[in-house]
């Protein structure tokens, strides 16, 4: 039996990027799926593309940091799949500038895109979740859950947030059998990391130098982060809660590293 068979999960920031290979990787474990984003044009090329191989997904257009958006796509996920077994937490955004430069509005539009609309979807999905025999939450956080980051201090500090955020989920849930956990994604190719490394001037050159701290020397797939979502999103991983999995490639292994200029990994790249 595939892992997610008779599941359904509600996935935000599904319209590209991790968000997107979670969507299409539960499907092909047997869930139906929710795809939550903005961009729903790309959604529905995403939900029709499993459509085609058997699977069962919508697109909902949602912006996740207003509320009332949030419960309706809740609602149609529920409405229009049946239940909701799994919230995948993914939607976050970067703004690039110090500290000081920032105003009140765009400290709020990061915090409320980033970490409210986990407090939103949580809480309008919980209804949901109690009522399965088992039901998973796994918000996605980041290497900068751990450490500080330059000239991303609004994001940095939604991004320690999701960790703690998460295990409070996971201590006061836990009787009604819902596990909560928290992905930390490294350096991942994703348009997130490509808008961050345009803010640098030279994309590339950004790209390579923040290789040189990675051991294994690679960007992540948005899809290996998909797999560890899916570790916590079923019982491969009962008894796991209120951790944060890193992945990484190494990334936050030690204070200061450069890596030797090629590694194995690099060839399967």
């Amino acid at each position: 039996m595939r892992r997610l068979e008779g599941k359904t999960a509600w996935i935000s920031g599904a319209t590209s990027g991790i968000g997107e290979a979670v969507a299409e990787l539960f499907a092909e474990e047997g869930a139906a799926v929710a795809i939550i984003g903005r961009r729903v044009g790309k959604g529905e090329e995403t939900a029709e593309r499993i459509r085609e191989q058997g699977g069962r997904a919508i697109a909902v257009r949602c912006d996740v940091a207003n509320q009332n958006q949030v419960v309706a796509s809740i609602e149609a996920t529920v409405s229009e799949l049946g239940a909701l077994d799994i919230l995948v937490n993914n939607s976050g955004m970067v703004d690039v500038r110090l500290l000081h430069e920032y105003t009140s509005e765009g400290w709020d539009r990061v915090m409320d895109v980033n970490l409210k609309s986990m407090f939103y979807a949580f809480k309008h999905a919980y209804p949901h979740l109690k009522r399965r025999p088992r039901s998973y939450v796994v918000n996605v956080g980041s290497i900068s859950s751990f450490v500080g980051q330059a000239s991303t201090p609004v994001y940095t500090t939604s991004k320690h947030a999701i960790l703690g955020l998460t295990r409070s989920i996971a201590l006061d849930y836990a009787a009604d059998g819902i596990r909560a956990n928290c992905v930390c994604p490294g350096i991942t190719d994703t348009p997130m990391l490509w808008e961050h490394a345009d803010a640098s001037g030279d994309r590339h050159e950004m790209l390579r130098k923040r290789l040189e701290r990675v051991c294994m020397g690679i960007a992540l797939t948005p899809l290996d982060v998909a797999r560890a979502i899916l570790y916590l999103s079923c019982e491969d991983s009962a008894g796991v809660t209120g951790t944060a999995l890193t992945i990484d490639g190494g990334y936050v292994a030690a204070a200061e590293w450069k890596h030797p200029g090629h590694t194995r990994f690099m060839e399967a790249r």
